[in-house]
């Protein structure tokens, strides 16, 4: 890979941009319609992008062919232009007001054909899909433009492109330019598909204020080893940092219009007063509730000294952990985890009741002078389910939190899942200073939630407002704000007025922990148009959409808080504003014309978060009765439902099972099924684990233990090798088939035995175990050990540079920087290049840490005889004099002692004058991974 020196380490204040498009091109047949040139040009003008995604396509067969052209792209995203050309002729998109189209979504919707050509995908994304018929030998050229002010998150830059063309293409290009005034000071790739050959394909080159990264395989490299399909299908990721300081900003002008960007760095984080409000109704039984109790733990170890806390749970009624806010000690915050481990889902849920007991608290502790003065007091509620008990209208909770609360504190709700309505949260968390933020169900919702914590957790600076001259500026967007987070950015855009001064100054007040404070800054305003002058500018005239992109997103928010009589007024002005600049937003839509002989159009509309997307699964009788109360769909104590939203032509959903598992006569509601029975009635361990709200995926998994394979079970357990003077093995009794050979919990090559390597057995562990660090490296390796089961349930790996975190699990791998946690799949490979580390990962899910002149850790999870997660190391001869840790102190000058007389199978090996017993015996070499191999090696107990 061709890179350029790498940046520095991300700093207090970074950025995250988030840019995502998918292209995917599907074919009726293979190489009957044949994409020549698929290319993508995503150009990121100071945190603008604007993306353009172009397809060219030709039919090959003799008959006419469909093609469609697929990409995702950002749900805050706006499709600005689509085109199609076909023989010569343009077909293009015209963005009209949405009434104005609905008569023609209308009448393709009643002659039954999908008129839709945007859809939500995901948890990030929304799909835009058009289909057109291409006559034989002809071409078509597909062209679509979509923009979006990019958002920052977690201190990071994040730029997202998931790559789907599946089929090998000729062309294929990929060039992505970024301009940042500020100066580029970090730059790192990641990719999901890439090999080492396709690393060739990619190179990137940057000075201090622009990187071009550009990733451009041959069809050679496109292929799958021995196959003629493309190994192009996953993501392409790159990150990036930007200088800053403790300032006022950085203001930038382009063509008569400014933005200015404000995230000052070094300032502290002002304390805390949070609030955490749990459902633990009957809906969050089972996985969420875990998954919940897990992340707020987690949380919990997070706050700060300074930070005072307390906890909500509420069902039907609404339950205090302690009578008055508690600071955040050592003793406070273990009593507040086991109380966070005892939480249990059962009953109804009470919202209003306890977000006003959260509210109360605050002000009954606020009255009495115990929050420290100048400290920041929010409330964050989690919820899966709308209100059942007690006060059940949205509106009159909505009402009756913001009348309570008054503006003295802010909300967060998190909504968890789609069984909870998000207009509901969304509006009362903008009522009241936060934000709403939907936690999807997944094995990696647990790190949804804490990510979600870390982006609130560090509150820098509150009333926070921008003031310019009058004689200078107009149609400013938003300019006050509550809160500024670190890891965040506050953006304020707006137009210079025509004799406006030649230096434009800025006043950013806001107030710290104990005090008031304000940043001045003043730019001359033809210096800093020069640097949008340059005739390799990437993308010029791109304020003004910027602008016009920044006040639509913030009146469409307004009007979720608007009455009535405002709402018509901030409709209008975000209706006109998106005709005018051609965004498709939810108040206009695309109409896309097609050629003769076919459907005339299709309208493309901005999708919303639709409500209960979710597809539920009724368990007939409750496993807690508040369940039933909760859900319609009462079927009977042994009935287990599974509902889909997509029906097929007879009305059910295509491929439904109806009821799962033996019918059985239906008794009264009064018979109580506990949760176990329930279970029990389904097929054996069914698990249902939807991957996305618009599918459910059935997973059976067998009971009972597995079973070797054939090749393995002639094989003796821990058998001494043939040969050794000692082998005393005897061939197994008549009717009892030998154990299959273990793969030891560690393997070790020490410097200088370069025969047999060091096999470790763990017999004794408790807690967590110190593996090796090594100070010079700037590693560490720490792990659990279940003796019982014979592995570990998790290896965490820690790096000072960069700092960095990885932790493996049998489920997942999570990766941790700068507080912003990224989940990996075993399995699914994984190509990263960050300065100072790589990590890869193959499909036999070998993740590798490497860098130039750095030991090489390795984690993989074993699935042979011994599973459980697997810990390698290479280049061990890279370790300093310094390393240590029970794994580490064998590096450290191990001396040997002479095989024992009787049994040249036996030796002695003594460490920091510590002697173990080894013992040569034939292992599983879980190296490179499954079925592994049979290795002779020392074994030793540890």
């Amino acid at each position: 890979m061709k890179t350029s020196a790498p940046g520095r380490a991300c700093g207090i204040a970074t950025v995250l941009l988030s840019l995502l498009a998918v292209l995917h091109t599907s074919t009726p047949q293979k190489n009957d319609i044949d994409i020549y040139s698929l290319t993508v040009d995503s150009r990121v003008s100071s945190r603008f992008a604007h993306t353009v995604v172009t397809s060219r396509v030709v039919n090959k067969a003799n008959v006419v062919q469909e093609a469609t052209f697929q990409v995702e792209l950002p749900k805050r995203a706006f499709i600005t232009n689509f085109s199609m050309i076909i023989d010569g002729v343009t077909y293009p998109g015209n963005i009209k007001e949405k009434a104005a189209a609905q008569e023609q979504y209308s009448t393709a919707v009643a002659r039954g054909e999908s008129a839709g050509l945007i859809k939500a995908t995901g948890r990030k994304m929304e799909q835009f899909q058009v289909s057109v018929n291409v006559a034989p030998s002809a071409k078509v050229t597909f062209e679509l433009v979509y923009e979006e002010l990019l958002k920052r998150r977690l201190e990071v830059y994040e730029l997202l492109l998931k790559v789907q063309p599946q089929q090998l293409v000729k062309h294929l290009q990929m060039d992505i330019h970024i301009f940042e005034p500020q100066g580029i000071s970090f730059l790192e790739t990641e990719s999901t598909f890439m090999t080492n050959e396709l690393a060739d394909a990619l190179t990137i080159s940057r000075n201090k204020t622009k990187a071009h990264i550009r990733f451009k395989p041959t069809l050679s490299q496109q292929k799958s080893p021995g196959q003629e399909d493309t190994v192009l299908n996953g993501n392409f990721i790159i990150r990036y940092d930007v200088n800053r300081t403790l300032s006022g900003g950085s203001i930038q002008i382009e063509n008569g219009y400014f933005v200015h960007y404000f995230a000052p760095e070094g300032l502290p984080t002002i304390p805390k007063n949070v609030i955490f409000v749990i459902d633990k109704s009957g809906s969050m039984l089972g996985r969420k509730i875990q998954q919940t109790r897990e992340a707020l733990i987690k949380i919990l170890d997070d706050l700060s000294p300074r930070d005072q806390f307390n906890l909500i749970s509420f069902s039907g009624d609404a339950t205090q952990w302690k009578p008055l806010l508690v600071p955040a000690s050592a003793e406070d915050v273990n009593q507040a985890r086991r109380y966070v481990a005892g939480i249990q889902a059962q009953g109804g849920t009470n919202i209003n009741d306890a977000m006003l007991m959260a509210v109360q608290l605050l002000s009954d502790a606020n009255r009495q002078e115990l929050l420290p003065a100048g400290s920041v007091s929010l409330i964050i509620l989690l919820t899966d389910g709308d209100p059942t008990v007690g006060e059940t209208n949205p509106a009159r909770i909505q009402k009756n939190v913001q009348e309570a609360i008054a503006g003295q504190y802010s909300l967060f709700c998190l909504g968890f899942g789609f069984d909870v309505s998000y207009a509901f949260l969304e509006k009362m968390a903008l009522d009241n200073g936060g934000l709403a933020r939907r936690i999807y169900e997944d094995s990696d919702s647990a790190l949804q939630l804490e990510d979600f914590y870390q982006e609130v957790a560090n509150p820098l600076l509150t009333a926070v407002t921008f003031e310019y001259p009058s004689n200078a500026v107009e149609e400013v967007s938003q300019d006050n704000f509550r809160l500024l987070f670190k890891g965040s950015e506050i953006v304020v855009a707006g137009k210079l007025q025509d004799q406006s001064p030649d230096v434009l100054s800025a006043k950013v007040r806001g107030h710290l922990h104990m005090q008031n404070i304000t940043f001045q800054t003043e730019i001359r305003v033809a210096e800093k148009e020069e640097e949008f002058q340059s005739p390799k500018y990437i993308f010029h005239s791109f304020m003004e959409r910027l602008w016009a992109y920044l006040t639509i997103q913030q009146l469409l928010e307004k009007m979720i808080l608007a009455s009535d009589a405002e709402k018509q007024a901030l409709q209008t002005r975000a209706l006109n504003l998106s005709l005018q600049y051609s965004f498709v937003t939810p108040l206009t839509s695309m109409v896309v014309t097609k050629p003769e002989g076919e459907e005339r159009s299709e309208v493309a509309e901005k999708p919303v978060e639709t409500e209960n997307k979710r597809k539920y699964f009724h368990l007939g009788s409750s496993y807690a009765d508040s369940f039933l109360t909760e859900r319609s769909g009462y079927r009977g104590p042994n009935c287990v439902c599974v509902n889909f939203s997509k029906a097929g032509p007879s009305g059910k959903a295509p491929g439904n099972p109806g009821r799962i598992g033996p019918q059985r006569p239906v008794h009264s509601p009064s018979h109580h099924l506990t949760y176990q029975r329930v279970r029990d009635l389904l097929l054996p361990d069914m698990l249902l684990a939807p991957s996305t709200p618009d599918e459910v995926d059935l997973r059976i998994k067998a009971r009972g233990p597995a079973i070797p394979s054939d090749t393995m079970t002639h094989r003796h357990q821990e058998r001494k090798p043939s040969g050794s003077s000692a082998d005393t093995s005897q061939p197994a009794k008549t009717g009892s088939p030998p154990a299959p050979i273990q793969a030891p919990p560690v393997i070790l090559t020490l410097p200088g035995q370069s025969v047999n390597p060091l096999c470790v057995d763990i017999k004794h562990s408790q807690g967590p175990m110190n593996l090796l660090s090594d100070p010079d490296q700037g590693v560490e390796v720490t792990g659990q050990y279940e003796t019982e089961k014979a592995q570990f349930s998790w290896i965490e790996v820690t790096f000072k540079n960069p700092q960095l975190q990885v932790r493996a699990s049998p489920e997942h791998v999570v990766v941790t920087r700068n507080r912003r946690n990224s989940a990996y799949k075993w399995k699914e490979t994984l190509f990263s290049v960050t300065p100072g580390l790589n990590m890869t990962m193959d499909k036999a899910g070998l993740l590798l840490l490497s860098s130039p002149d750095k030991v090489t850790i390795g984690l993989l999870p074993w699935d042979g005889p011994g599973e459980g997660l697997r810990l390698l190391l290479r280049d061990t001869d890279r370790f300093s004099s310094h390393v240590g840790g029970t794994l580490g102190q064998f590096y450290q000058g191990v001396l040997w002692g002479p095989p024992a007389a009787a049994d040249d199978s036996r030796r002695t090996l003594s460490v920091q004058g510590r002697d173990y017993s080894a013992t040569r015996l034939l292992k599983l070499d879980y190296q490179e991974g499954s079925p592994g191999t049979e290795i002779s090696c020392w074994s030793v107990e540890l």
